[in-house]
């Protein structure tokens, strides 16, 4: 049991990438046997960032109609929910935003809309000049979570200073037609290379407990690490009355540090 955890905590900071079965064994894992794997995400974590966090901020820029129908949401049209509704806010409104992020003390400051893109022209023209005034008054970097982009978007987002690139795929790719069918999981794929081959860094993740298998949460984390995207934000559903999974049974704390850790073994230079 402990020499099972060692070895493999010992494989992955040498540098060898898990194999599937071994990843498997830390969301089964239980008793001690899971405190020695909590122990090596600890070791993995302490290699690569020390004792030391990265502190983001979001402003909700622009809330509610998104055409897009997924599952868990309360901003898509498709659903009844209390979720806000307005229009995209101004550069004044998003630059102030960013000042309070950076008094905060956070590092990355997200500009962050509902929809299934920015639209081009007054939108989108909107955060590009926010994001110029950010990196020209203050030192919080810009990020930016627009929905999908084209190539123009992307570089576009790049020239203005945009730092990191938001985009989250939610779910793995043989459970993504389960939670959204408005779009396809390629689009969200080609969004992450698209802003990273315009040379933003990309934070992309997902939600965990939609209803996936363990083998699905595995799926997730090995699809991020063969985009190489450089930071991952792990989220757990918190069901929203109105949409279709108001009634999805939450997942363990357990089951929810289990998955942070499985994460952290298939990711370990990542941020998670």
């Amino acid at each position: 049991m402990l020499k099972k955890a060692l070895d493999i905590t010992e494989k992955v900071l040498s540098g060898e990438r898990l194999a599937k079965d071994e990843a498997l064994t830390i969301l089964k894992a239980e008793g001690a046997e899971l405190g020695y794997f909590f122990a090596g995400a600890q070791r993995i974590r302490e290699k690569f960032f020390a004792d030391k966090v990265s502190l983001c901020a979001i402003i909700n820029a622009k809330s509610g109609r998104c055409p897009e129908n997924c599952s868990f949401c309360a901003q898509s049209s498709h659903y009844q929910t209390d979720a806000p509704v307005f229009a995209l806010k101004t550069v004044a409104e998003i630059f102030s935003g960013a000042q309070s992020a950076q008094q905060a003390g956070a590092h990355c400051y997200g500009i962050v809309t509902s929809g299934t893109a920015i639209s081009a022209g007054v939108e989108l023209d909107t955060v590009l000049q926010a994001i110029r005034k950010i990196r020209q008054e203050l030192t919080v970097e810009p990020s930016a979570s627009l929905g999908l982009l084209d190539d123009a978007s992307a570089q576009a987002l790049a020239a203005a200073g945009c730092v990191t690139y938001h985009h989250n795929l939610e779910t793995a790719p043989s459970f993504f037609p389960h939670i959204c069918s408005t779009h396809s999981y390629e689009l969200d794929l080609n969004t992450v290379r698209l802003a990273k081959a315009a040379g933003m860094r990309v934070c992309s993740g997902g939600i965990l407990g939609l209803g996936e298998s363990l083998e699905q949460r595995l799926e997730l984390a090995e699809t991020l690490r063969e985009l190489e995207v450089d930071s991952v934000p792990l989220n757990f559903l918190s069901p929203v009355t109105g949409t279709p999974l108001e009634n999805c049974p939450p997942i363990s704390p357990m089951d929810c540090l289990r998955a942070i850790a499985m994460f952290r073994f298939i990711l370990p230079d990542r941020s998670i």
